[in-house]
């Protein structure tokens, strides 16, 4: 049986089982430097101290992808969030399923994640890697390094899985 993939829009209700969405829609602010800036804080819930780990800031650099594309594996950081944001100010897709053992294919959810948009994945949280929809994009990744134990698990698929043109 193949499974086929449309993209929904990306909300925090929608995304909520699976993390948080970045953004500065309907937050709270406050100025500084001398009200030139507005500042949105703590936008996400960063998980990254399990064992000894420690934030690091990377940039991932993505290549892009020929629809229809074939879903074929997906991973989770079991010791720590990671977040993801857009530095072209682009929109991207990313593909979700709960936390588990595995990725139940029934769970699997597909996001266009907004060009005002970011993504920070829970814990445990099963993800496909980021891919664009048309040229190479950078991404601003905040995430774990160090510490002991594995920190990613990867679930390689059998069955169909496939996103269509997007």
């Amino acid at each position: 049986m193949t499974i086929i993939l449309k993209p929904e829009p990306l909300t925090a209700e929608a995304f909520a089982p699976f993390g948080e969405v970045i953004e500065t829609t309907g937050r709270e602010f406050y100025q500084i430097n001398y009200g030139k800036t507005e500042r949105y804080s703590d936008l996400a819930d960063l998980d990254t101290l399990q064992q000894g780990g420690k934030p690091t800031v990377s940039i991932f650099r993505s290549q892009p992808v020929q629809f229809p594309f074939r879903i074929e594996v997906m991973e989770r950081h079991p010791q720590s969030s990671q977040a993801f944001i857009s530095l072209e100010r682009q929109a991207f897709f990313t593909l979700v399923a709960p936390a588990g053992e595995q990725p139940l294919v029934e769970q699997i959810r597909l996001f266009r994640v907004g060009a005002h948009q970011g993504i920070n994945y829970r814990r445990g949280v099963w993800h496909h890697y980021l891919f664009s929809p048309a040229e190479v994009r950078d991404f601003i990744c905040l995430d774990r390094t160090g510490g002991t134990g594995s920190n990613c698990d990867e679930y390689h698929f059998t069955q169909d899985i496939i996103i269509e043109g997007c």
